[in-house]
């Protein structure tokens, strides 16, 4: 069994991603070997995977299996900027080049020269900015903002996201030819529910580290909780895993943890899906693709104005009321990152409303 930690995980207990990755299970073999394969190559790298599958941790693998293990290895999320500053973060800025730029920064790129640029949630980028993107890895050079003097790099880049890019391109939210730039070589990180055999190497793996951490003796689990563990779905993969195993020994008793210490909620499975036939049950206006058509011609017959936009912001808003309040449910029930949902939530002002009585 081969395993991958990510170098800074007791500084990331907090994070919504994977510290750690094993390859037990024949299709995490199948990957792994695939992750070799490609590694050695200089071509940019895209993978896609589910938030928590360790998407961040194959992008450190990869670096470190190329020639280019010994240069920096720079990480950088696309969603975790304001778009006003992603073009500053990415290719840096001249003292002046705008309000508050009081000196001259590079940008990660040229922080990543020589080495691998990750770029986490790539789906996330504004298409302003994918232009500037594809410009660079077409030139193998960037200009900082305020300047018009090019700065050559050397930098591979790996990429990553959790959204379909190819459905992303049709809808218009993503450029076609970044898409294929970025194509070149795929790695699908399966979901944890799909490779079942890498559950409990992973649960005994966290057993032993938040042992060591809480200063605990050696906990084992019992042969119903490996069952339970083994039957969930995992919504939020490995992280979902960790977190459940951290709260399993704060609880159990005599080092043994029982079903019930571990905490599972499957809100793919049931509380999404109850509430769902309950909506379904008392709204009638959206109980089957012929009703909502019908909703749809009423709202063509009225005549609005900016109509695509106004029934978006209605999904968008009721969306994130079914899911009470819950950014990143809504980015799952709509099949979008959670950093799209929060940027369009700030758009129509819905993250400053207090939610609906019995939303939590």
């Amino acid at each position: 069994m081969s395993l991958i930690t990510h170098p800074n995980a007791r500084e990331l207990t907090k994070s919504v991603r994977a510290t750690v990755l094993v390859f037990k299970d024949p299709r995490s073999q199948e990957l792994l070997s695939r992750i070799e394969r490609l590694a050695p190559s200089e071509a940019n790298t895209l993978i896609i995977g589910e938030t928590g599958t360790g998407k961040e941790l194959v992008a450190r693998h990869i670096h470190h299996l190329s020639r280019r293990g010994r240069e920096p290895f720079v990480a950088v999320n696309c969603g975790a900027f304001a778009e006003t500053l992603v073009e500053s973060e990415l290719f840096g800025h001249e003292k002046g080049a705008f309000t508050g730029a009081t000196t001259t920064k590079a940008g990660w790129f040229e922080a990543a020269n020589g080495g691998t640029l990750f770029l986490d949630e790539i789906g996330d980028l504004p298409l302003n900015m994918q232009v500037k993107l594809l410009r660079v890895l077409q030139e193998r050079e960037v200009v900082r903002l305020g300047s018009r003097t090019p700065i050559p790099i050397n930098v591979r880049l790996v990429a990553a996201t959790n959204v379909n890019l190819a459905d992303a391109v049709v809808a218009g939210h993503f450029r076609e030819d970044l898409f294929y730039r970025l194509h070149v070589a795929t790695i699908r990180l399966p979901p944890l529910r799909e490779r079942p055999g890498d559950i409990l190497p992973l649960a005994e793996f966290f057993l032993e580290e938040h042992c060591q951490r809480l200063g605990y003796n050696r906990a084992t689990l019992s042969e119903e909780a490996e069952r339970k563990l083994l039957e969930h779905s995992w919504p939020g993969n490995i992280r979902e895993l960790e977190n459940s195993i951290h709260h399993a020994l704060l609880v159990c008793r005599n080092q043994r943890v029982a079903p019930a210490d571990l905490h599972l909620v499957d809100m793919r499975s049931s509380g999404i899906r109850h509430e769902q036939e309950q909506s379904v049950q008392t709204s009638p206006a959206i109980a089957g693709p012929v009703d909502l058509e019908a909703a749809l011609n009423a709202l063509f017959e009225q005549n609005i104005p900016d109509l695509y936009e106004h029934i978006e912001e209605t999904i968008f808003r009721a969306a994130y009321r079914f899911c009470h309040g819950n950014q990143l449910q809504t980015g799952r029930l709509l099949n979008i990152s959670r950093n799209i949902v929060r940027a369009r939530l700030e758009k129509i002002g819905e993250l400053n409303k207090p939610l609906a009585v019995g939303a939590s």
